[in-house]
Order: C-alpha cells, then sequence, then structure tokens
C-alpha cells in the first residue's frame, strides 16, 4: 500500500506566494501555482482568503436574460419528469418479461420460441403492419 504524501507549506512560504501575486510579479494563480509546483487547485486562493486578498481571485460572473433562469428551471424540472417516466417504463419492461416468462411456462413453451412464433422483439420500426 502506497503511503499518502501530504505536503504543508511554512506561513513564510504562503506569504512570499501572497505578495508576489499581490505585486504582480505573477499574472494569474495558476502561474504561481506552476513557478512553484503547488499541486493543490484550491491551495493557494486559500491563502489569499486567509491572508485577506481575496481581491486576487478571480471573479466568476453569469449573465443571463430574466427567461433564462426560468427556462433552466423548466428544463430541470422536465428532466426530473423524464427520469421518473423512464423508471417507471424500466419497472414496467421488466414485470412484462417476468409475466411472459411465467406464462410460457404455464403453456409449457421456450420464451424465445413464444417470441420467435408472435413476432414479439422486434422494433417497432422494422414491423411492417399488416395490409
Amino acid at each position: 500500500m502506497e503511503q499518502k504524501i501530504v505536503i504543508r507549506y511554512s506561513m513564510s512560504f504562503q506569504r512570499q506566494v501572497v505578495s508576489e501575486l499581490e505585486n504582480g510579479r505573477f499574472e494569474s494563480i495558476a502561474e504561481a501555482r506552476a513557478h512553484y509546483g503547488i499541486n493543490g487547485c484550491d491551495t493557494v486562493q486559500r491563502w489569499l482568503a486567509r491572508y485577506g486578498r481575496q481581491n486576487l481571485c478571480a471573479k466568476v460572473v453569469k449573465v443571463q436574460k430574466p427567461d433564462e433562469k426560468d427556462q433552466i428551471a423548466e428544463l430541470r424540472k422536465e428532466n426530473r419528469q423524464l427520469q421518473q417516466a423512464l423508471g417507471q417504463t424500466q419497472a414496467e419492461n421488466i414485470l412484462n418479461k417476468a409475466f411472459l416468462k411465467i406464462a410460457c411456462e404455464r403453456i409449457g413453451q421456450d420464451v424465445d420460441e413464444f417470441k420467435k412464433k408472435h413476432d414479439i422483439g422486434q422494433s417497432m420500426t422494422r414491423r411492417h403492419p399488416k395490409k
């Protein structure tokens, strides 16, 4: 079993990185991380927050039209309904297969033979309606 290596950075090193970001030595947090080999994605952001320099963190601003928020909520609602319908359909399919198996056992016929004989199991698009 491999041992996990945990890297702890000293307070002076943390302050140095924050100071260099503040002074403009690095254009971005990613550049500072790459220069010093800091692996954690949020490590430097935590240092900036700890030393009161959140203004150096990139801010994410989401711009959307008023109707987009409603549209997203509607799409989420529709997605939940579709997932529920799919789950119900899958449950019904399992029950139908079980009923078919029981019915075939009672009439003494193999399920695959029954399906083949009665043209069951083919896709609806491949079937041709009888004229």
